[in-house]
């Protein structure tokens, strides 16, 4: 099976829950296609976005499964199989492995804090030899402000030196662009996503390769025109606009905004539901984000 290029958007889907609170993938795969149909080129499922924190290896390995039989292409696929657990973060990597995705999102293990590059150099050299032959492309996934651990330069080197062809890449959620922009440049070849369209205009002309952003969730279709046409002559008009609607959700809690502005779209309050310890937005909050203009706007020209 041929697999994507690892360019242009990447949503990292949102997980609907249903009444009983398990994950919902019909709804869940009609999310993705949308998304798909919207310039998606493909799907960064079981995300921070996604609460992939929150739900158990089996979960994680059905969402997957649900997304392949209902025909998205694996190849289309960009799953987080990171965790704090070495044997969980193997099992999951093998099997989207083995279904044929484009390659795998890795966070670092996030647990012990205060741990060093060696450490984190050895849990993935573990993960990539428990993987075997079937190893796929890993995009190593940098969000500090989440884990406390993180991928320095250095460590970023080591690893790609260490294992060429398979850590390929990485998704860089830190909101330093001064350190995005050190990696592109330090690393030619290597994929880099910014987690956030916020300098998508500056990341393109930079050699950033695409985006992956909570945010494509609700605003898919501009920022993959943006990401595609970051040249064109009002990319930077369309630059503020995205920006306007990334303020919106993460001033009142982004995944739980998120879910609200899916819950409008669709016509479907179950979006709303986010799992334990997140809360959904009370009635008040939720009023004020759909009110937003940039919000709002989003409605408008649907």
């Amino acid at each position: 099976m041929s697999l994507s290029p690892l360019t242009g958007l990447w949503p990292p889907a949102a997980t609907p829950f249903n009444e009983t609170g398990a994950v919902d993938t019909t709804r869940l795969v009609a999310h993705g296609r949308a998304m798909i149909a919207d310039g998606a080129k493909g799907l960064a499922i079981l995300g921070t976005t996604s609460e992939a924190n929150s739900l158990g290896l089996d979960e994680r390995r059905r969402v997957i499964d649900a997304c392949v039989a209902s025909g998205i292409a694996a190849s289309q696929l960009l799953p987080g199989t990171g965790s704090a657990s070495l044997a969980d973060a193997i099992a999951l990597t093998r099997h989207a492995a083995a279904l044929g995705s484009a390659g795998v999102l890795l966070l670092p293990p996030f647990y012990y804090k205060g741990v060093t590059d060696a450490g984190v150099f050895a849990f993935i050299a573990k993960l990539i030899e428990g993987c075997g032959a079937q190893v796929p492309r890993v995009l190593l996934y940098h969000i500090p402000q989440q884990t406390a651990v993180g991928f320095s330069l250095e460590l970023i080197a080591k690893l790609i030196a260490a294992f060429p062809g398979v850590v390929v890449g990485m998704k860089d959620s830190s909101g330093d662009f001064p350190r995005i922009k050190g990696i592109i440049e330090a690393f030619p070849g290597f994929a880099v996503f910014p987690g956030a369209e916020t300098h998508a205009v500056a990341a393109m002309a930079a050699g950033a390769v695409g985006c992956i952003s909570a945010t494509a969730n609700i605003n898919a279709r501009a920022i993959a025109t943006l990401v595609r046409e970051w040249q064109a002559p009002d990319a930077g008009r369309r630059q503020d606009d995205v920006n306007a609607v990334r303020r919106a959700a993460e001033a009142r809690g982004l995944i739980s905004s998120v879910k609200v502005v899916l819950a409008e779209r669709y016509r479907d309050p179950a979006w709303r539901s986010v799992r334990p310890p997140l809360l959904p937005l009370d009635e008040a909050g939720r009023a004020a984000l759909l009110a937003d203009p940039a919000i709002a706007g989003l409605f408008a020209a649907a």
